[in-house]
């Protein structure tokens, strides 16, 4: 029997496109479906303990009486941890639908806004005409809302503190432990612009990623931080300092050799690449330069997408030294007068070391330089504690800024 020739490839790659696209929207919206629910589930917690507060002992009682019942009912994924998170998210994100359906929540009455144009624009935010009527209801009415909710709030441009699709229950749990609203907005921008599953918010978190940022940044560039997120506009924007790259799995010792640490790097690229930050691509590794017959090797040759530059990575095992600094010197001129293009922008080298002496640093490389960059490099995921300490340290040594405080935890 003669075999019916197979359809155009192609056409699978469309169709498995088409799939992928729908499965991944279907996953948003469930996440962003159980992101509201627990926002209102929070809310009615809140109310009823505020509603209840003049009766002793009744508010401390809401939430271990709420998980008992729920679990009689067979609901589960709500214990008295769980509804304290809710409770907690609803205090930290009070506007997470945004101003106009918060507002007709907390009023419980649309025709009580101001001007009256939130029942309006409620309306005409959502395919159902019918949300001014609900939120016109009872407290536990607002519970069936959440499609209502979910289509209104994609009519608002988005910003920090409110509802975003790609921001899931996991994230949200994660966001809620930082103190400082400005930081907790930092990490909200990062996640959706870089797309950070919730494990690596958490691993970004932990490594301090807006300190580490915030270290060479005054009053104003802590505060684009907090509004813009990690924006890229001159070379001193790229390198953090220190590297955070505990997932190498590479043990502290004196035995080290570049080798080694060069290999780990670059089977745990896609890794590497997320605390480089954003716009490196890989181009190369021990890439070679013949100067009248004799060979230098880069160790590591990115491109940086926004810069439109070159950037030379050299790895160092030990405290970094003027003739390290000599070699990139090197490495970064070369680039400059062989490689480089129209279009590209000077060449930038960044050494990897795992200490240096800043005042050499500056000394070796003259005022004003915005070439070549010295990071240390950590292979395990500090404290909190101590990278918070060597930033305060190193903070000092600068003019004084001031970063916004933290918010008390409720």
């Amino acid at each position: 029997m003669k075999k019916k020739p197979a359809a155009p490839a192609s056409v699978f790659d469309r169709v498995q496109v088409i799939l992928a696209s729908a499965q991944g929207f279907a996953a948003r919206s469930v996440n962003t479906a159980q992101v509201v629910a627990n926002w209102l589930i929070g809310r009615e917690i809140v109310e009823e303990e505020q509603g209840g507060a003049r009766r002793a002992g009744y508010a401390q009682r809401i939430v271990p009486e709420l998980a008992l019942r729920l679990k009689e009912q067979g609901i589960k994924g709500y214990s008295e941890q769980a509804l304290r998170f809710c409770r907690q998210f609803y205090l930290s994100y009070p506007d997470l639908p945004g101003a106009q359906i918060c507002y007709a929540l907390r009023s419980k009455s649309v025709e009580t806004a101001p001007d009256g144009e939130i029942g309006y624009a409620l309306r005409n935010q959502s395919s159902d005409s019918n949300i001014g009527h609900a939120l016109r209801g009872q407290s536990p009415e607002s519970l069936t809302l959440i499609p209502q909710i979910i289509e209104a709030v994609r009519a608002e441009e988005w910003k920090p503190g409110l509802l975003h699709p790609s921001l899931s229950w996991t994230h949200y749990r994660a966001l809620m432990r930082l103190r400082s609203p400005h930081i907790r907005a930092f990490y909200e921008i990062e996640s959706i612009q870089q797309n950070w599953r919730a494990r690596e918010l958490e691993r970004q978190m932990q490594s301090l990623l807006f300190e580490r940022l915030a270290k060479s940044r005054d009053k104003k560039g802590l505060m684009r931080l907090a509004t813009k997120g990690h924006e890229v506009q001159q070379p001193a924007d790229v390198f953090k300092d220190p590297l955070v790259i505990e997932f190498l799995g590479l043990p502290e010792s004196h035995r080290l050799v570049e080798s080694r640490l060069e290999e780990a790097l670059i089977s745990n690229l896609q890794q590497f690449l997320l605390e480089l930050g954003k716009g490196f691509a890989f181009l190369a590794r021990q890439q070679r330069l013949t100067l009248e017959g004799d060979h230098y090797y880069v160790d590591l040759v990115f491109y940086h997408t926004l810069l439109k530059c070159y950037v030379l990575v050299d790895l160092k095992t030990r405290k970094l030294t003027h003739q390290d600094i000599g070699q990139m010197q090197l490495y970064v001129n070369y680039y400059d007068e062989e490689r480089r293009t129209t279009g590209d922008g000077p060449t930038l080298g960044l050494i990897l070391c795992t200490d240096q002496n800043d005042t050499a640093v500056r000394y070796t490389l003259g005022p004003g330089q915005q070439k070549i960059f010295a990071s240390r490099y950590q292979l395990h995921l500090p404290s909190e504690a101590d990278l918070a300490a060597e930033i305060r340290r190193e903070l000092a040594s600068l003019t004084p800024v001031s970063v916004p405080k933290a918010r008390a935890k409720r």
